[in-house]
């Protein structure tokens, strides 16, 4: 698989892990479709890259405006003859919460919704609504090969901390599909894989407090230091352009295993 002239299709793509992804993409001579629910941010990247990025408003909750998205970037795939040669379903939000509090009052069921609905639901109602796009592609030679899904899980689904139930769930739902949807597609040509990372600077981690920032930071092995957006976007670029990585999960932690208290 080449990156050069195929469409990559990135929900969570206007900040994080999946903006540094649509950067490295692109500047392999991809064309990207960001999906993202952040207008402001889109507009600044399409602005910032150029014509062979696509923005489309998207509640990855929202099927609607998933469809909406995907026939948009069928057409815009139409327009530049750059066929579809990934899914990278890249949103995801964390809401820590134990499921019953020091008051002994269970959590609102509400935030179990919201985490599962973005991080597992989001992620897969994105692949199935975008896979017609992969399957119907002249397949690459020698290996028939028509595309690739990189979805996001996190060190959580292997070690998660108190607090992150529904997170863990969520992420550990991804981890476990990873091997059945590749066995799925195998017939299509299309590879599923699947990136575990554990802290990394993101939107999500910069909302942590100093504290726990300095507690994740004295668990790391090496390199000491956390995840950057350009590790996880090379990942991804080295998972598309090597056939042979399909149905796993690959841990990308620095040797880092989580505490069960920090």
């Amino acid at each position: 698989m080449h990156i050069k002239d195929r469409t990559f299709i990135i929900s969570g793509g206007a900040s994080g892990l999946g903006l540094a992804t649509v950067r490295d993409l692109h500047s392999h001579g991809g064309y990207v479709a960001i999906l993202d629910l952040n207008t402001e941010n889109g507009a600044k990247v399409v602005s910032e890259l150029g014509p062979r990025v696509k923005f489309f408003e998207v509640d990855v909750t929202s099927t609607p405006t998933i469809e909406a998205a995907v026939a948009g970037t069928a057409a815009w795939i139409k327009e530049t003859n750059a066929a579809l040669g990934g899914i990278i379903p890249a949103a995801g939000v964390g809401m820590p919460g134990k499921l019953i509090d020091r008051h002994n009052e269970p959590i609102p069921i509400e935030r179990l919704d919201f985490v599962i609905n973005i991080n597992l639901r989001g992620t897969l109602d994105l692949i199935r609504l975008a896979l017609p796009l992969l399957s119907t592609n002249t397949p690459t030679r020698p290996d028939g090969e028509r595309g690739v899904i990189v979805m996001v899980s996190s060190s959580a689904a292997f070690d998660g901390q108190p607090g992150q139930v529904a997170y863990a769930a969520s992420k550990g739902a991804v981890r476990s599909l990873t091997l059945p949807l590749a066995r799925d597609l195998a017939p299509l040509g299309i590879r599923a894989m699947t990136i575990a990372p554990s802290y990394f600077e993101s939107n999500m981690t910069a909302q942590m407090s100093d504290k726990v920032r300095a507690s994740l930071e004295r668990v790391l092995e090496f390199p000491k230091r956390p995840g950057k957006g350009d590790d996880f976007a090379l990942m991804v670029r080295q998972i598309i352009e090597n056939v042979m990585m399909n149905g796993e999960t690959i841990r990308l932690d620095g040797a880092t295993r989580m505490p069960s208290k920090l």
